[in-house]
């Protein structure tokens, strides 16, 4: 059966609609172009989408730039649309469209139009609302794709994925001081290396995780700065000269953030550099939580066969055919994801350079891509730390028995009996698979407890002379 329409009509002319949709001709032609890959753009770029909507709205009638009942009407269609469980049905606009943007941003405009329409339909002036004169009023897709980017980026790496880091790095904390003080072998090359404590261990992690937290904390002001009130090109043509500051002061007091014009609306609409900036920092973010990841996949092998120095929480069975089988599938599904947004960053980094003169082409990407990596780091980073680093055990007869039998022990005798000799005991040790404190006895003049003193293995996690 074919679907109800209704006939709708643009600058080029009439469209077929379907009877119940929202939006109008421009949207519907977007729909028709662009059927790639029926994916449509993220919810939370539809949802920053309509709060620029509703700030720019805002905005223009406090400047006398709209009617106040048309403006008011705008703002609170937006606050409907923001509450509508449905939606995402009113915005099926996919990635890739337009690299302006300009269809999810007429997606919106017809959509308000629509919606704010209705809502002056029952006052004493029933009015029609543009979405083009009076929704879209002071501004241009140009500008506006590119501040709904930020807007969103810095919303979820605000609310989403610096809350997560935060979770992660106390978790580390709280390990580190309830199993930091056991002492491990250490491993570089993955080959047996001088000891340490489980604390520098999992302390290097989250020397790592703040770090990256700092980097990420450095680059928010730089993303709360928005391209509005450039309009077309950047000169800011049609847009009232006061209305790049006003908007700024209300999308801040829609969203809690502080957002302020960016410093120039040339560079602001041509290039995409922050974004490019931030999805370099995530990458390092994804580094870092890959690292975290393999290590514990590492310590957990076995239980029998592998290194066996923690034991991840049991989560579910670890295969179809094996009984028994547990396998560390949170470290796993983090590795995956890391691996997503590392390609992710790649993607960026070509749209990035897609800025041709006075505009980007490729921002519906860019917005997509980088949404995704906050949010897949987010989650990740919370379910490393609740599902496990938290609750992991630590096999303290294991680590206790890897260290006795550890030649590289006798590091520590280096300065005492030179390198040579020290090598000599060491591979003696491997040969024979015996403790080293009992091969230093013998190749030594040291007595054992002088030798128990000098190759104890926590005294050696101090480091020094």
């Amino acid at each position: 059966m074919t679907k109800a329409t209704r006939i709708e009509r643009d600058s080029m002319g009439d469209v077929a609609v379907p009877i119940d949709a929202l939006y109008g001709a421009q949207t519907q032609r977007a729909v028709d172009n662009f059927a790639i890959s029926r994916h449509p753009m993220p919810e939370r770029f539809v949802r920053a989408l309509l709060q620029q909507k509703a700030a720019a709205a805002r905005a223009n009638v406090s400047l006398e730039q709209l009617p106040a009942d048309i403006g008011q009407a705008i703002d609170r269609a937006a606050a409907q649309l923001l509450q509508d469980p449905q939606l995402m049905t009113h915005f099926p606009v996919e990635v890739f469209q337009t690299g302006s943007g300009t269809s999810s941003n007429m997606n919106a405009n017809e959509v308000l139009a629509t919606l704010a329409t209705r809502l002056l339909a029952g006052g004493p002036n029933a009015i029609t609302v543009s979405p083009n004169d009076h929704v879209n009023a002071g501004q241009s897709s140009n500008d506006s794709i590119p501040t709904v980017l930020h807007v969103s980026a810095a919303q979820t790496l605000q609310g989403e994925l610096l809350p997560a880091l935060d979770l992660l790095a106390q978790t580390l904390q709280d390990k580190i001081q309830s199993v930091g003080h056991h002492v491990k072998t250490g491993r570089t090359h993955l080959m047996d290396a001088m000891p340490l404590r489980l604390g520098q261990e999992l302390g290097g992690w989250l020397a790592q995780v703040d770090a990256r937290r700092a980097q990420l904390r450095a680059l928010l002001p730089s993303v709360c700065e928005l391209a509005q009130g450039g309009t077309a090109v950047g000169t800011g043509i049609n847009a009232h000269p006061d209305f790049a500051r006003r908007f700024c002061e209300e999308l801040s007091a829609l969203t809690g953030l502080t957002f302020r014009p960016a410093p120039d609306f040339f560079a602001a609409l041509s290039a995409q550099d922050t974004a490019v900036a931030l999805s370099g920092a995530l990458k390092g973010v994804a580094v870092t939580l890959m690292k975290i990841s393999n290590d514990l996949r590492w310590m957990n092998s076995g239980p029998l066969a592998g290194l066996a120095e923690i034991e991840l929480h049991a989560l579910q069975p670890g295969s179809s055919i094996m009984p028994g089988k547990v396998n560390p599938v949170i470290p796993e599904a983090v590795t995956m994801v890391c691996a997503q947004v590392i390609g992710h960053d790649a993607a960026i980094t070509i749209a990035g350079q897609s800025g041709n003169f006075q505009l980007n082409v490729m921002l519906p990407l860019i917005a997509t891509n980088l949404l995704d990596s906050l949010a897949l780091l987010a989650a990740a980073s919370k379910a490393l730390a609740e599902q496990a680093i938290r609750d992991f055990k630590v096999n303290v007869e294991g680590l206790q028995h890897a260290l006795a039998r550890n030649p590289i022990l006798v590091t520590a005798l280096n300065r005492e009996i030179g390198y040579l000799k020290a090598a000599a005991i060491a591979k003696r040790a491997y040969a024979e698979k015996r403790p080293i404190l009992d091969v230093a006895e013998e190749m030594t003049e040291f007595d054992r407890a002088t030798l128990q003193q000098m190759l104890d293995p926590a005294k050696l996690t101090d480091g020094g002379l």
